[in-house]
């Protein structure tokens, strides 16, 4: 078993006390129930394969289909009545009545037909490369055998519109987000989105998909739409985009081996990106799934996205410790936008927001200081230099999971966990961004290690000015999620626990707290849904 090394960051862990110790405490935990993930970095190691042996419906013919054709093919998005996600209604086929699966006559199999490609085209994957000459002789050759499944027992695991998840207690919460007209609160679940009404009194939807972790959601510009992304960890990464009026999904792009993480919206909402744990940087069309954008200057899996004011650029943060800026047209990388000298940085950056009206970033991770950027520099990079900086913040204990900014720009909040226990900050996000002159001199005639005494000193001065805590909260157990409210009066946070609480900025007082799932051990219905949580 590989452990989520997110998941191990988010353990408490005292003075002295070792990573065995912790990584003892994660299996505790994984084999208590809770939802740690599986993590797999780098593509599967592929079997050795007898090739004088059946071919394995488990090993080598559903990677083929949960790469290619279950993104249009499963409960969620049954195209034309077919899932394949499910190994009976596989064979059945869709809404013509034919079976798509013959065992043993491969010739009489409509599916083998569906993804035979003609003069470079096939069937299946709709408007996407058809499979490989070899795939197709694979799957014939697995129907010729029989079409047996040979799934492992404790593999099989239903879960859709008609089998919700039924939890045993709250999941672990890891985003939120509120819709732009403050009517819906998105939480991510297992293997669900649940929509809550946004002052948390009662569940509206359940929007189920093929992907256990959920590690981001966001509503597009408008509200029309929503983006998750997530996936089977160490088997597949997935983006899905939902219609959210609809309660329908929109598509859902299969992405590599992994989960992926922190999706973000273009301005213009025709552009979702994300991060991958490849080191690499994606976009999809947010209206056919298309692969718009690849970019690979991380070292590190990447965590979160955000675009550009404009949408001309996307900004991402990693476990590299970096903040980097992307072209979207050219995919080409532009620049570090954060300082990645050895030591300005201690671990990982894990959020990243960026201010409305401005092109300016907040970002947070494993050194616990909330940081607010500028995205495009006013001098040459040099050698260990920081110029970008405009404001830190006053540390939280722990690190720092999730950042955002309020809608009107006038705070920002940061959520952190340490040592069993959460916090959310709420600071002011108002301030003066000009560097001043000294210091655009200092940027551009020197590196870093030869600024004098009094550079060094209004360096200081400049990024901590008009720099003030407005609320801080202590909750129970770690903080992985927070969002503020549309009119920027309250920010709802969630983490470890399994609670959302929407927290009021004037004051830092908690005027809501509920469990966003039905915790009754007994699957209910869509329709009982928002009964069921009303009445808890």
């Amino acid at each position: 078993m590989i452990l989520n090394a997110a998941a191990l960051s988010r353990v408490p862990v005292k003075p002295g006390q070792s990573v065995i110790r912790r990584l003892l405490f994660v299996i505790a935990v994984v084999f208590g129930g809770l939802p740690v993930g599986l993590i797999a970095a780098a593509p599967p190691k592929q079997e050795v394969v007898d090739p004088n042996a059946p071919v394995s419906y488990w090993k080598q013919i559903r990677p083929i289909f949960q790469a290619s054709c279950q993104g249009c093919h499963q409960p969620a998005k049954n195209k034309g009545g077919f899932v394949m996600t499910d190994f009976a209604r596989l064979l059945a086929g869709g809404d013509s009545g034919t079976k798509a699966i013959v065992p043993g006559q491969p010739a009489e199999s409509p599916l083998v037909d569906a993804i035979t490609a003609n003069n470079g085209e096939a069937e299946m994957p709709k408007d996407k490369p058809p499979l490989s000459p070899d795939e197709v002789a694979l799957i014939a050759k697995w129907i010729k055998e029989g079409a047996q499944d040979d799934t492992p027992k404790n593999a099989v695991q239903r879960i859709d519109e008609d089998h919700p998840p039924v939890y045993q207690r709250p999941p672990v919460i890891t985003s939120l987000d509120f819709s732009p007209d403050g009517a819906l609160l998105a939480v991510a679940g297992f293997h669900e989105v649940l929509l809550h009404r946004a002052d948390g009194s009662g569940l509206v939807a359940r929007l189920i998909g093929l992907s256990e972790r959920i590690e981001s959601v966001r509503f597009s510009p408008d509200g029309k739409l929503l983006a998750v992304a997530g996936g089977l960890p160490a088997r597949m990464g997935e983006v899905q985009v939902w219609n959210v009026a609809k309660r329908a999904l929109v598509f859902s792009v299969p992405v590599g081996f992994d989960t992926v993480y922190g999706v973000s919206w273009s301005p213009d909402g025709k552009i979702v990106a994300f991060g991958c744990p490849d080191n690499n940087v994606r976009a999809v069309s947010s209206s056919t799934g298309e692969l718009v954008l690849k970019q690979g200057s991380h070292n590190d899996w990447v965590l979160g996205t955000v675009f550009s004011q404009d949408g001309t650029h996307v900004i991402s943060v990693g476990r590299d410790m970096s903040t980097k800026l992307t072209e979207v047209e050219t995919q080409r990388f532009i620049d570090n936008i954060s300082s990645i000298t050895p030591g300005a940085l201690r671990g990982g950056i894990q959020a990243v927001a960026r201010r409305p009206g401005r092109d300016e970033v907040l970002i947070g991770g494993a050194d616990g200081v909330p940081a607010v950027y500028q995205v495009f520099r006013k001098t040459k990079r040099r050698i260990g230099d920081n110029a970008n900086l405009l404001r830190k913040f006053p540390a939280m204990e722990g690190r720092i999971f999730s950042v955002d900014y309020s809608r009107d720009g006038k705070f920002i909040a940061a959520a952190s966990s340490f040592n069993g226990q959460g916090a959310v900050n709420v600071y002011t996000g108002e301030f003066d961004s000009k560097i001043p002159d000294l210091l655009l001199k200092a940027y551009a005639d020197k590196i870093a290690s030869a600024y004098n005494a009094e550079e060094k000193a209004e360096i200081e001065r400049f990024t901590t000015s008009e720099v003030k805590v407005v609320a801080a909260i202590k909750l129970t157990g770690g903080v992985y999620a927070l969002a503020f409210s549309p009119d920027s009066s309250s920010v709802a946070a969630a983490g470890e626990d399994g609670r959302v609480r929407l927290i009021r900025v004037a004051d830092g007082n908690v005027t809501k707290e509920f469990v966003p799932v039905p915790v009754t051990g007994v699957p209910i219905s869509r329709s009982d849904a928002g009964s069921a949580a009303k009445g808890k």
